[in-house]
């Protein structure tokens, strides 16, 4: 039995994916690189940041608010060179997160320090009501 995996096969591309990361037809579908975000509230501000290393945000990155979506959209770009280990994922990227209800859009500022873009969404409604809503039981064969 061969126990060398040919290139080719299904096994060797998920090898390649865990050691280096998706396979090359995949980032040029578009599906990586994948942005990295984290999302709190901190004195009624709603703050994403998002990990993006190695971009120009003048440049490569793209935000967006429609209806109640913040859409982060940008692009790495390779550098063409002679590459012995390629681990760097390039492409596209769109990541969407929903904003809290009653946001003003044009509130909304963004910054990028240091490989990470931090926006931030003011006027955040802290207080949010909890409502506990009793389920009852239905006799079998019965509904509501």
């Amino acid at each position: 039995m061969n126990t060398e995996l040919s290139r080719t096969s299904p096994i060797a591309d998920m090898i390649d994916w865990f050691e280096n990361g998706a396979p090359r037809a995949l980032r040029t579908l578009g599906l990586t690189p994948y942005v990295r975000v984290e999302d709190y509230v901190e004195d009624g501000t709603y703050v994403v940041r998002a990990e993006m290393p190695g971009i120009d945000p003048d440049e490569d990155v793209t935000l967006s608010v429609s209806g109640d979506v913040l859409t982060i959209a940008g692009e790495r770009r390779e550098e063409t060179k002679e590459k012995n280990r390629q681990e760097l994922h390039y492409g596209s990227f769109r990541r969407s997160v929903q904003l809290p209800r009653g946001v003003q859009p044009d509130q909304i500022s963004a910054t990028y320090t240091d490989g990470v873009l931090e926006v931030r969404v003011p006027g955040v409604d802290r207080e949010s009501t909890t409502v506990t809503v009793p389920v009852k039981t239905a006799p079998r064969g019965e509904t509501s």
